[in-house]
Formats: structure tokens, C-alpha cells, sequence
């Protein structure tokens, strides 16, 4: 890292995941604690990994991040959450941990690194499309029941 006061580390243990859930928690808005930790340990057994860049001992960014394999995108590293804390956003700490996470799909044997983003995040869909040159390539569709 270029500061040695900066890390991206795995987030494994109980208390590692209660100290992320503010900064997840400003994404995944709908969550309070025990449902983040329920549905975080039942995605843990499917796959999940869940790694923070840690500056000066605080967490300041996460990437919720799996390996999967179908038939459109192959081996690929899927993106579930990417978040920045408000307070550290505009510095780059999003930026790292997207490279960090490219670099890990393809240390892994990923084809691909793969993504969805709300439609209405347009701040989000410039960051990726123009900074990270991601290809928008398809709709993303989903029934509630």
C-alpha cells in the first residue's frame, strides 16, 4: 500500500464484522445488526468474503465479494457491496480496494470481475464505467413475492 498506515485485511471474525456494520449499513440501509450478522454467516457458508481497507485502525471502505462460475461470465468474481465510508469519500479508498479486488479475481483464476449497481446511482455508474472501464452489459431483473 502506499501509506503504511493503510491495509485491506479478510473481515473474519464476529467482532470484525460488528465493527463493519456502520460502514455497510450506509449502503445496505435496510439492515439493522442481527439481520446483517444473520444473513452475513449464511453467506459466509455460500462463498462470501468480506475485506476492508483499514486506515489508521479504522475501517474506511468494504467489499462484499464471492467466487462464482455460470455460463455468461465463467469464472468471475462477483461484487455484492462496495462502500466507502461517507466521511472518507473523494480519497481514493474505494478506487484501492476495486484494485485490490481485480488483482485477487485474477490471482484466483477469474475471467472476470462482475457487479450490479442500482439504477439510480449514476455518481456510482460513472466510477466504474469511466474510472474502472467496466462495460454496461446487461439489465439485472428480479420478482418480488
Amino acid at each position: 500500500m502506499e501509506n503504511s498506515a493503510e491495509q485491506i485485511v479478510e473481515l473474519k471474525t464476529m467482532e470484525q464484522w460488528k465493527e463493519a456494520f456502520p460502514v455497510m449499513n450506509q449502503l445496505r440501509t435496510d439492515l439493522v445488526e442481527t439481520s446483517y450478522l444473520d444473513l452475513l454467516h449464511e453467506m459466509v457458508k455460500d462463498g462470501y468474503r468480506l475485506f476492508a481497507l483499514v486506515k489508521d485502525d479504522m475501517i474506511v471502505a468494504l467489499a462484499g465479494i464471492s467466487i462464482r462460475v455460470n455460463f455468461y461470465n465463467k469464472r468471475h468474481v462477483f461484487v455484492y457491496d462496495l462502500v466507502t465510508d461517507a466521511s472518507h469519500r473523494s480519497h481514493g479508498y474505494g478506487g484501492k480496494l476495486l484494485n485490490f479486488i481485480h488483482h485477487w479475481a485474477s490471482e484466483n483464476g477469474a475471467k472476470y470481475v462482475a457487479l450490479e449497481s442500482g439504477i439510480q446511482r449514476t455518481d456510482a455508474h460513472r466510477f466504474y464505467e469511466k474510472k474502472f472501464e467496466y462495460d454496461k452489459w446487461c439489465f439485472s431483473f428480479r420478482k418480488t413475492f
